[in-house]
């Protein structure tokens, strides 16, 4: 089950790391930007460029997704069973509006909708914080590297 904490890193920045399996048995790991929280037990995304995690999920729906918060070094990793829900399917319309909210135009460009039921959250975290370094330090540290990338 999702904590509070969990949920607040994964809704504002939404991007999680989705690991599946494909059918030749090679891990393959992707990126996607368009989850959502649906509740304690359940996270969704929608699949824009994603056919090759949905061919994978047809082979075997057991995924694994990470999220981590760049700048604390925090973050999850949820284990569970997908489903994958098509346009024009049933189950589709009534959770596909939860994304036209946030996405705009982009919502169009979805091409199904990843359901992910949780089974297994673990927290993710970095060696620092095991030698008494802070979140407010770890989050210091990682602006001023972020802000020498990026000026």
């Amino acid at each position: 089950m999702l904590s509070t904490s969990a949920i607040d890193c994964i809704s504002p920045v939404r991007l999680g790391f989705v690991a599946s399996v494909s059918p030749g048995g090679r891990p393959s790991v992707s990126p996607n930007g368009t989850f959502l929280v649906l509740d304690e037990r359940t996270i969704a995304f929608g699949a824009v460029w994603s056919l090759g995690s949905i061919n994978n999920i047809g082979h075997s729906p057991k995924v694994e997704v990470n999220f981590v918060d760049p700048f604390t070094r925090k973050g999850w990793r949820i284990r569970g069973l997908t489903s994958v829900l098509r346009r024009e399917t049933d189950g589709f319309d009534g959770i596909f509006s939860k994304w036209t909210v946030l996405w705009g135009d982009l919502f169009h460009r979805i091409k199904a909708i990843v359901v992910v039921r949780i089974s297994q959250v673990k927290a993710l975290s970095t060696p620092p914080y095991d030698d008494g370094v802070s979140e407010a330090e770890m989050v210091a540290v990682y602006k001023a590297k972020y802000a020498e990338m990026y000026p």
